[in-house]
């Protein structure tokens, strides 16, 4: 359950309230602001902890892939994993920083998007793999709709 409350609160509650308050106090464009909140919270703290927990040894990725007793090469496999995902996640941390949101989203967030829609077509994903699937797309999109936005306004001025 807890794996549940942690990814759930990094991916959906935590951003929409960092990024609700966020409005209310300062004000701006709610497609800059709330994709700020999404790459510090969802591509930060998420894949941050998420890296930490692989190299650690103590992460569940073994088990949401569906290994109950890791081999030698899945153990390193999602070591691996893990140091990539601690450098994307310090990047995302950095989206706070002006100017720095959209290259720290695209770091961790193209990542994402493209993890889950390679988990999409796997059948009898087990629960933890369901959320991550449909939390990686979210954020991915977020990613995606900010960097349009950012884009489309350096175009136009």
């Amino acid at each position: 359950m807890g794996y549940f409350i942690i990814v759930i609160g990094q991916t959906v509650v935590l951003p929409l309230v960092s990024g609700l308050i966020e409005l209310l106090a300062i004000g701006g464009d709610p497609i800059l602001v709330f994709g700020k909140w999404w790459a510090f919270w969802g591509v930060g703290t998420r894949l941050l902890a998420a890296g930490i927990a692989q190299v650690s040894g103590k992460g569940r990725t073994a088990e949401i892939l569906g290994s109950t007793a890791p081999s030698v090469q899945e153990l390193q496999l999602t070591r691996e994993l893990g140091t990539a995902n601690i450098a994307m996640g310090l990047t995302g941390l950095l989206a706070l920083i002006p100017g720095w949101t959209l290259p720290a989203a695209l770091a961790g967030g193209v990542f994402l998007l493209i993890a889950g829609l390679m988990h999409l077509p796997k059948k009898s994903k087990n629960p933890q793999e369901t959320v991550a699937t449909w939390t990686d797309l979210a954020v991915g999109v977020v990613v995606l709709v900010l960097a349009g936005r950012v884009v489309f306004g350096a175009i136009t001025g």
